[in-house]
């Protein structure tokens, strides 16, 4: 009852990450616009519709080529495009062909913009168009740098002041800094707040990981820990849902980010977990959250810290014993990760995997918008999509694998990337069924990752190769963005680079050997062996032996994976 209380509240709040990290598909939209007029408009042409007002002819509007004639009251005739207007040198009569001279000017009196859909935006707001677009194309790729910097901040941070008080600080971080977005006065400002919300919404994320899996029982951590996942993608949902009902950005930033208030109200009752304390030797705190746990779940004789402590120190003793006290006490760097061929092959196997499982998720998550249709509807299907395919992950890993879930789950979403080149462009519903399939399959190998790297590799290293992954899987989220404004040079090209890596990495995959039912690894020599033979570790006695002595110190040290989407 307890662990469920802690879990339910914890993930609870990684809803907000979810909501901030794709916050910017309905707030940084680009509506139709053209030129703003220099005087009052008496006549509008639109092709062969004559229009009273500008306003009437956005639902007219097709392509970024269409340009609106205006007559001036003073007589004057104007051409306005998207990034400039000319003034007609002969205005008899109003058409919207015109062969003679015309005179050419910039926008210097702004921009007139459609607000059938959004009332404004980011980009309405600070006339982000024309030679200033690329600012506004640098608001989603800026703050998945904060994302990036802000897991390696509070992830170390967690470590040396606890979960508690980075949960604590991320929580009502988010909350301020999510409302703070919503009231800055210039885009440069914008930019830095969501840098920081950036910041905190990652770093709450990776606490929240080790912290539910610090208290979730070994039985349970797999599925806790995916799932952690499912919620991230409700906040996505959220997302479409808000962006649906409220269509001016600023409020819209309100709406997400008191979304989770109630979070921030209580996580101040949330303890620090019993680990983290042992760890620091602070017995008598550990102690005091264990007898909660024993209260909470009707348990009549809680387990004392000294009787974990004595059986964690006997099982350190016992697992360092033989040739493995050298290579334990060893400093290790990234470059273990290269330690040998078959380990270097793994680790650049392993990589290319965070990296594609990071960018298909945010190409197909941020092009969702742009698929036809209903772009609210698309991102919620998006997002719901998400729930099934960690279930489907789970029961994989447990019944075919690591291994053979991941592979055909990669090449499955290159076919499907390969499959949405092929179909008509006027078959919405099949083009967002088929991003549906490919979100769902990018989707379990981006989930199954997470567990695969950290069975793949020794004890020694199994820290450094999570991290570097997580690291390639930022990496891949910040490039994702980018990989989506190449829609511009040809609609298919973010599908056809996302295909090609995921079919790259499922093909790769195939060398990497399968962990499921294996014991994890204590040397780089074991995690070679298992590389090379795979029947090997069943076989003999030592590795088993040094999995089962660490799977015995997990249980009480808790050794954690920081993951992070």
């Amino acid at each position: 009852r307890f662990q469920a209380c802690v879990y339910f509240a914890s993930v609870f709040q990684a809803m907000s990450c979810g909501i901030h990290y794709l916050a910017s598909v309905f707030m940084a939209v680009t509506p139709n616009f053209v030129c703003g007029i220099p005087g009052n408009v008496s006549s509008v042409l639109f092709y062969n519709s004559s229009e009273s007002s500008i306003e009437d002819t956005w639902t007219l509007w097709t392509s970024t080529e269409n340009y609106i004639v205006v007559q001036l009251e003073n007589g004057e005739i104007w051409e306005l495009n998207q990034c400039s207007r000319s003034k007609r040198e002969v205005s008899l009569d109003l058409a919207y062909e015109y062969k003679g001279n015309k005179s050419i000017f910039s926008c210097s009196d702004g921009f007139l913009y459609d607000d059938t859909k959004w009332k404004s935006t980011v980009v309405t707001q600070w006339d982000l168009v024309c030679d200033r677009e690329w600012l506004a194309k640098l608001i989603q790729p800026t703050f998945m740098l904060g994302v990036l910097i802000g897991a390696v901040i509070f992830g170390d941070i967690a470590d040396r002041l606890g979960r508690q008080r980075v949960i604590w600080f991320t929580s009502a971080g988010q909350f301020v800094f999510g409302i703070a977005v919503a009231f800055t006065f210039d885009y440069y400002s914008f930019v830095i707040v969501r840098f920081l919300l950036a910041m905190v919404s990652s770093g709450y994320l990776v606490v929240a990981f080790v912290y539910v899996t610090e208290f979730v029982g070994i039985k349970a951590r797999t599925w806790a820990s995916m799932h952690v996942h499912a919620f991230f993608a409700i906040g996505i949902m959220v997302v479409a849902l808000v962006g649906f009902l409220v269509r001016t950005w600023w409020v819209y930033q309100v709406f997400l980010s008191i979304a989770t208030l109630p979070f921030v109200l209580c996580c101040w009752m949330l303890p620090e977990t019993p680990f983290w304390l042992l760890s620091e030797k602070r017995y008598e705190d550990a102690q005091k959250v264990i007898n909660i746990m024993a209260r909470w779940n009707k348990v009549s004789t809680p387990c004392k810290v000294s009787e974990l402590c004595s059986v964690q120190q006997d099982d350190l003793v016992s697992g360092r014993t033989g040739d493995n006290d050298t290579s334990s006490t060893k400093k290790h760097n990234i470059l273990d990760l290269f330690c040998n061929w078959h380990i270097a092959r793994r680790t650049i196997t392993v990589w290319l995997i965070w990296f594609t499982g990071s960018l298909g998720y945010y190409v197909f998550s941020l092009s969702s918008v742009s698929l036809g249709g209903n772009e609210y509807l698309n991102l919620f299907l998006i997002g719901a999509v998400e729930l099934p395919c960690y279930i489907i992950a789970c029961i994989g890993m447990d019944k075919l694998g690591r291994r053979n879930t991941l592979i055909p789950f990669l090449i499955l979403s290159a076919l499907i990337c390969v499959l949405i080149m092929f179909i008509p462009q006027d078959f919405n519903i099949l083009i967002i069924l088929a991003n549906m399939a490919g979100k769902f399959s990018i989707g379990v190998a981006f989930g199954l990752i997470y567990l695969y790297t950290a069975e793949l590799y020794p004890t020694i290293v199994r820290s450094l190769a999570v991290g570097s992954g997580s690291m390639m899987c930022r990496a891949g989220s910040v490039v994702a963005p980018f990989c989506v404004y190449l829609r511009s040079v040809w609609i298919f090209m973010p599908l056809l680079l996302v295909g090609i890596m995921a079919l790259l990495s499922g093909i790769l995959t195939i060398m990497l050997p399968e962990t499921l039912g294996k014991p994890l690894t204590n040397t780089l020599v074991e995690a070679t062996e298992m590389g090379r033979n795979e029947r090997s570790c069943s076989g003999k006695t030592s590795p088993a032996h040094s999995g089962a002595a660490l799977e015995k110190i997990e249980m009480f040290g808790q050794e954690t994976v920081i993951t992070e989407k």
